[in-house]
């Protein structure tokens, strides 16, 4: 199977037969750089055949900091995901790398399917995001109780917000636990980025509820960063 570029480079977060999330960040240095390795990730891929049949999709974002690439990739399993990384990741990396010299891989963290999921209206959802903003939150240790406690709190919060700060130009946001026990990772769909800046603009002064989240027993750092989609890829049929 070849692999198939999807028209609105989104992946479908509660796809069926998800076990694992592999989310990586690459630093590339400047915009130019930027829009020329996604340009080289898209030839990598669609010169060859669809690598795994345990890899369900493959999406990647470029970041609004002129720098940084996010890689979200969807697989059947951890053992799916080490067979593709031994057998036919380097190919592919080495053709990047010829026509982008110089690109730093910083990060891969590993997730579980969303463990929960805020959708704000059934027009939102149907809604083509123009932004995908990350927030990214780690603990003092691994934990899954503190993981579920922590997103729960957030949700607490959301609900705290509805009438009085409406996320506007919000689409989703799907929160991820990291396999490790140790992160939580919310990927948070926007119409635009400044949908999402004017909403966080409206943030102070905080309410006890969101307070609550953000001086969470455990928590030890967190980071938000925003990102446009450029490419989603699949196996064709």
């Amino acid at each position: 199977m070849d692999a198939v570029l999807q028209p609105h480079a989104r992946p479908d977060h509660h796809r069926a037969g998800v076990g694992l999330v592999a989310v990586s960040t690459w630093r590339v240095g400047t915009p130019e750089r930027q829009r020329a390795t996604v340009d080289a990730i898209a030839r990598a891929w669609r010169s060859r055949e669809w690598p795994h049949a345990g890899l369900l999709s493959y999406s990647v974002c470029t970041g609004t900091d002129g720098d940084t690439l996010l890689h979200h990739s969807q697989w059947t399993s951890e053992e799916a995901y080490q067979e593709f990384f031994r057998t036919f990741r380097d190919e592919r990396n080495a053709e990047i790398d010829a026509a982008v010299p110089g690109i730093q891989r910083v990060a891969l963290h590993r997730y579980a399917p969303p463990y929960r999921s805020a959708v704000l209206s059934e027009e939102s959802a149907a809604a083509v995001p123009g932004s995908v903003v990350t927030v990214e939150v780690e603990f003092d240790g691994p934990d899954t109780a503190r993981q579920r406690a922590w997103v729960d709190a957030v949700f607490t919060a959301m609900a705290d917000d509805v009438g009085t700060r409406p996320a506007r130009g919000g689409i989703a946001a799907h929160f991820h636990l990291s396999t490790d026990g140790s992160r939580v990772l919310n990927h948070a769909e926007w119409e635009s980025e400044q949908a999402h800046v004017e909403w966080q603009a409206e943030y102070a002064p905080l309410t006890d509820a969101w307070a609550a989240v953000h001086h969470f027993p455990g928590l030890s750092g967190s980071r938000v960063r925003r990102y446009t989609p450029a490419l989603s890829l699949r196996a064709g049929v």
